[in-house]
């Protein structure tokens, strides 16, 4: 990995410093250097001061930017050459000035759109066959928090406040909430015991808490009061009807553990026919299994929407459903695009969220 991220630095400096004079290009290129030096530290670096931690992986949101334009650079520059080698020749010191001056910028706007309280999306999705009881069963969905180095107790308390004012029926969290042991993190996730709701908090693990070690989360998550769902499922009774809430393990589990094989049919096996039935499912590729076992709407989040511009085009490589509400035959499908961020506080383009979701009859 580092021999490639070292060319693609090499390919920057290159490319954005050529048109300058040599004090310019030294500049430049003992930047880069700090850069690359940075890049790494993100993945393994713990100190006591969060803006210590903060610092490497700001410095691979900037790294992200400075590759992405000057890329998108070079393809205009490409085309301007086949127009006019002239023009070509006038652009070449304007528009590496440009690629300064965005990155600080976009790095920055990107930088508190992830480190804000996510704002809540109001999404409808339509159910066929919904029980008139059932109509406007609101659901607070959240997912992808992954509390650890940089997103601590604050972030999470304050994502808890704002999902108990929804006052919604039940909570869904539908994986990777951290990134670190119950040892280390413990304290940062315990607002998640004061999360309200009508019927409860239902939990399904991310690929993440198997890094994380999954068994010792699943402990501490029941601990605190919330309903942990490994290939299983809850019959909620709601003014006299029924939701069927079931939830599988992340589909990658069985990497990890094979007895935790994500496994939809198991998990709604013998739920009530004529219940709504709701799927919890980290990712949005168990959305064919889940449909098969006859749910109704899946719930997922693991993509992130992409995070932040451009990588959001690269998504489906992977899962089916990148964001937002879809559907697959008869069983909608809402992908949340995460309610913290992973890696690099960037979120520029791709706002997080916290899904309030309202069954209502097709």
């Amino acid at each position: 990995m580092l021999p490639i991220l070292a060319l693609l630095n090499v390919y920057i400096g290159f490319r954005l410093l050529a048109p300058f004079p040599w004090p310019v290009q030294v500049a430049g290129a003992a930047f880069l250097l700090a850069v690359f030096w940075f890049l790494p530290k993100g993945f393994h670096f713990r100190a006591d001061k969060q803006w210590r931690i903060l610092v490497p992986w700001l410095m691979t949101g900037v790294f992200s930017w400075l590759f992405v334009l000057t890329f998108a650079r070079d393809v205009v520059l490409i085309a301007l050459n086949l127009a006019s080698p002239a023009l070509h020749a006038a652009w070449l010191q304007p528009s590496a000035l440009l690629v300064m001056a965005l990155v600080p910028g976009v790095t920055g706007i990107g930088y508190v759109m992830a480190r804000r309280t996510a704002a809540v999306t109001d999404v409808r999705v339509p159910i066929v066959g919904l029980a008139p009881a059932l109509e406007g069963f609101t659901i607070a969905q959240i997912s992808d928090i992954h509390v650890g180095p940089t997103i601590k107790r604050p972030f999470v308390d304050a994502i808890v406040q704002r999902v108990n004012s929804l006052k919604a029926d039940m909570v869904a969290i539908t994986g990777d909430l951290v990134d670190g042991s119950v040892g280390e993190l413990a304290r940062d996730t315990a607002p998640l015991g004061n999360l309200e709701s009508r019927h409860g908090t239902y939990v399904v693990t991310g690929n993440h808490e198997y890094y994380s070690g999954a068994k010792a989360w699943v402990a501490e998550l029941r601990r605190l009061g919330t309903r942990v769902l490994m290939n299983e499922h809850v019959v909620l009774q709601h003014d006299g009807a029924q939701v069927t809430v079931a939830g599988i393990t992340d589909y990658s589990a069985h990497h990890f553990d094979e007895t935790q094989r994500s496994d939809p049919q198991a998990a709604l096996h013998g739920a009530p026919e004529d219940s709504t039935k709701v799927m919890l499912a980290h990712q949005p590729r168990s959305a064919t299994g889940a449909a098969a076992a006859g749910a109704d709407l899946q719930l997922s989040g693991h993509t992130h929407g992409g995070q932040f511009w451009p990588w959001n085009f690269f998504v489906r490589l992977q899962q089916p459903f990148t964001a937002g509400l879809h559907r697959l035959g008869r069983m909608a499908v809402y992908v949340n695009r995460g309610t913290g961020y992973w890696g690099p506080p960037n979120r520029f383009g791709i706002p997080s969220e916290i899904t309030r979701i309202r069954l209502v009859r097709a």
